[in-house]
C-alpha cells in the first residue's frame, strides 16, 4: 500500500518512551506506512519528560496560537514538532503548560493520579483534530493507539458530527492492556459543556470506560497487545466491528 495519507495518535512512542510495546508498535507501524511510500505523521502529547532539546522539539508558529475551551476556561494550544531521528517522518507534539508541563505522566511519585487526567484527555483530542483541520491535511486513515487518543472517535461522532471533514477517513483503533485511570464523576459536566450527554462511560467514568465506549465508534479494531485482559478483552469480543487479533509490525497493514 502506498500513497495513502495515515494518522497515527498515540500516547505512546519510540524514543520518547522506551520499554512499551505499545511505544515500540507505533514505532514499526508508522516507518513502515513511511517506507512503503505513504504520507505519514505521528501525533503525541507533550509530557514533560520528553527532552526538547535531545529529541530538537520546535514550536510549529502558524499552528499555534489556539485555543481550546476546556470546561468554560481557554486554554492555550501550542504544537511543537520533531523528526525521528535518522528518518523524514514528522512526529507533531500537543502541548499546554497547565497540563502537560509535569514530568510524570498521569500522577505523581506516590501514584496519586492526576485531578485533571479527563481534561488533558479531552484537550489533547480536540488539540488533534483542531491542528489536522489547520494543516488542511485530511487523513485517509486514522490509527488511534492509547486511551487518550480513544477520546477523539468519541468527539468525532459527538461534538464535530456536522463537520465533514472526517467523512471518509477510516479509523482504526489498536487496543492494549493500559493502566486504568479513574476519573471524577465532574467529567460529565465537561464533557456536557461540548454537548455531549449520555455517554455509558460516564456511569463509572475511568480512562478505559472512555476506551470502552470508543470501541464501537471506530472502523477497525484490533490487539495491539497479544492477550488483552479483562473487560477490554469481553468488548474486543463483542463488539460488532471489524476486528482482527493481534499481528506483528510486519503484517499489520492488512487491516488498511
Amino acid at each position: 500500500m502506498q500513497n495513502k495519507k495515515i494518522l497515527y495518535v498515540t500516547t505512546e512512542l519510540q524514543p520518547y518512551q522506551e520499554d512499551s510495546n505499545m511505544a515500540t508498535m507505533v514505532n514499526k507501524m508508522a516507518l513502515k506506512m513511511h517506507q512503503e511510500g505513504n504520507d505519514v505523521r505521528v501525533f503525541m502529547p507533550r509530557f514533560g519528560n520528553i527532552s526538547e532539546r535531545k529529541f530538537q522539539l520546535h514550536e510549529v508558529i502558524r499552528l499555534s496560537g489556539m485555543n481550546i475551551i476546556i470546561n468554560d476556561l481557554d486554554q492555550p494550544l501550542i504544537i511543537k514538532v520533531a523528526s525521528l531521528p535518522g528518518e523524514r517522518l514528522q512526529v507533531y507534539f500537543i502541548d499546554n503548560d497547565e497540563y502537560f508541563k509535569r514530568k510524570h505522566y498521569y500522577g505523581d511519585d506516590e501514584t496519586q493520579y492526576f485531578e485533571d487526567n479527563d481534561e488533558r484527555a479531552i484537550f489533547f483530542a480536540r488539540g488533534v483534530i483542531e491542528t489536522i483541520k489547520k494543516l488542511n491535511w485530511v487523513p485517509d486513515i486514522i490509527h488511534f493507539n492509547g486511551w487518550m487518543s480513544a477520546f477523539i472517535p468519541i468527539y468525532l461522532k459527538t461534538f464535530y458530527e456536522k463537520d465533514s471533514y472526517f467523512n471518509d477517513t477510516k479509523m482504526v483503533m489498536s487496543l492494549y492492556n493500559e493502566e486504568i485511570i479513574p476519573f471524577d464523576h465532574s467529567i460529565e459536566e465537561k464533557l456536557k459543556f461540548d454537548n455531549i450527554n449520555g455517554l455509558a462511560a460516564l456511569k463509572n467514568p475511568s480512562s478505559q470506560a472512555f476506551l470502552l465506549e470508543s470501541i464501537d465508534l471506530v472502523d477497525v479494531v484490533l490487539k495491539g497487545d497479544e492477550f488483552l485482559e479483562g473487560d477490554l478483552d469481553k468488548k474486543f469480543n463483542s463488539t460488532k466491528v471489524q476486528k482482527s487479533e493481534y499481528l506483528d509490525s510486519e503484517s499489520f497493514n492488512k487491516i488498511y
